[in-house]
């Protein structure tokens, strides 16, 4: 918890109750956020609600963000859940806050309604049913019935899964849950990730078939299913050019995010038969009411069990990093960990990741006989962020010293 030993630096730190080194920490939320995370916040150690002003973090699921929530304490924002294009990420990190999501925590949700989407793309289960619930049933007695179900099940027949090939793009947690499935299924699975980190390469089973680029994997795939984020180079990622590679009849399937896959083009390889079907949880106006577009209300994270992990994955971060000044799964920031120095002060800062600024910080520290037990300091591009532990307390004029110097963005005691 963050340690302040005086009125002043209670006052800079934001906070609305400070006693002894007891600080009350102010979170803000929007929308729903689950009970089960939010019950993880001490109720003597911090004040969480919607209403909360001048919050030291914001608490948000889907609710879209501005610059306008920015105030001089925010040091943090968590989204409860993994993406964050509902927050203006480069604002925020020019103003030195911390942006939080949740990897992972509704990759079974998302996984298990991916396999939904699988398995009603391969089989006429929809058009089956929209057809018998169209059946008049007045004007069929059972033995009719029967009948004409004999007569018409032809037309929704489908293929099985077995045997098929899977093409996975992206294989972090979702991709990496999908893969298992698929497997377990008797699909023959192939996968591609350029940023595949070690940690997810650890999680994939050993019988994925990692391909070199995206154009192999698309031509030998009965099926592809897209697991990425958005980011510069993967917008339209699936474009005109790439559905040619596409074998006729495949289907694509996206539980990522709309703006992967150009839709201009994909209808034109439904409409000319290259795609035999798209699945989405990301319906588009052009896309409505089209036959081979299976289109669900953006529902893959919509259990009670994903929003609570969610939710206390965000809360569990957003503690660790208000209390200790640690980094877990930022968009923004580098990931960073330090272990508490007992009896010491710690100090976070963020600066602008120019050379020199650690050298002009320690030095101030030593000017004031300040003596250093532990620091850490690592960068992710323009953003350089530090924490120094110090022996016995810090002046709220030393912290103002550090402040004041060129390039540091934001400058607190934890």
């Amino acid at each position: 918890m963050a340690t302040l030993f005086t009125a002043q630096d209670c006052a800079n730190a934001g906070r609305s109750a400070c006693s002894g080194n007891i600080a009350m920490f102010k979170i803000q939320t929007f929308n729903q956020i689950s009970d089960k995370g939010l019950r993880r916040f001490p109720h003597q150690e911090y004040s969480v609600g919607s209403d909360v002003e001048e919050a030291d973090a914001i608490l948000v699921r889907s609710h879209k963000l501005g610059p306008e929530q920015i105030n001089s304490n925010l040091k943090a924002v968590a989204r409860a859940g993994a993406g964050v294009n509902n927050i203006p990420v480069a604002d925020y990190t020019k103003a030195g806050i911390v942006v939080f999501n949740t990897p992972g925590a509704n990759a079974n949700a998302v996984k298990e309604l991916l396999m939904c989407g699988l398995l009603l793309s391969a089989r006429g289960v929809l058009p089956g049913i929209n057809w018998v619930n169209g059946l008049k049933p007045q004007n069929l007695p059972y033995a009719e019935l029967n009948k004409l179900m004999e007569a018409e099940k032809n037309r929704f027949k489908g293929c099985e899964l077995a045997g098929k090939t899977i093409g996975i793009v992206g294989l972090g947690a979702i991709g990496a849950l999908v893969a298992d499935i698929a497997i377990q299924m008797g699909m023959r699975v192939l996968g591609y990730d350029p940023a595949l980190s070690v940690e997810a390469a650890w999680r994939l089973a050993n019988q994925v078939e990692k391909q070199e680029n995206l154009t192999s994997l698309i031509s030998r795939s009965d099926f592809v299913t897209l697991h990425l984020p958005v980011l510069e180079n993967t917008k339209n990622l699936i474009d005109r050019k790439i559905i040619n590679y596409f074998k006729t009849g495949a289907v694509l399937l996206n539980f990522s995010r709309d703006a992967i896959v150009d839709n201009g083009a994909l209808l034109e390889g439904l409409n000319n038969g290259r795609l035999a079907g798209y699945v989405t949880d990301f319906p588009m106006p052009e896309l409505l009411g089209h036959p081979r577009c299976i289109l669900m209300p953006h529902i893959g994270a919509s259990t009670d069990e994903a929003e609570d992990n969610c939710a206390v994955m965000a809360v569990d971060q957003l503690r660790d990093f208000l209390e200790n000044g640690n980094i877990r799964n930022a968009v923004n920031f580098p990931s960073l960990s330090l272990e508490r120095s007992s009896g010491s002060t710690r100090l976070a800062i963020v600066n602008q990741n120019v050379p020199g600024m650690l050298g002009k910080i320690l030095s101030i520290l030593a000017e004031r006989d300040i003596n250093v037990g532990d620091m850490l300091n690592k960068s992710r591009g323009d953003i350089a962020y530090n924490l120094i532990d110090v022996e016995g307390g810090v002046a709220a004029e030393t912290v103002a010293a550090i402040q004041a110097v060129e390039h540091v963005i934001k400058v607190w005691s934890v």
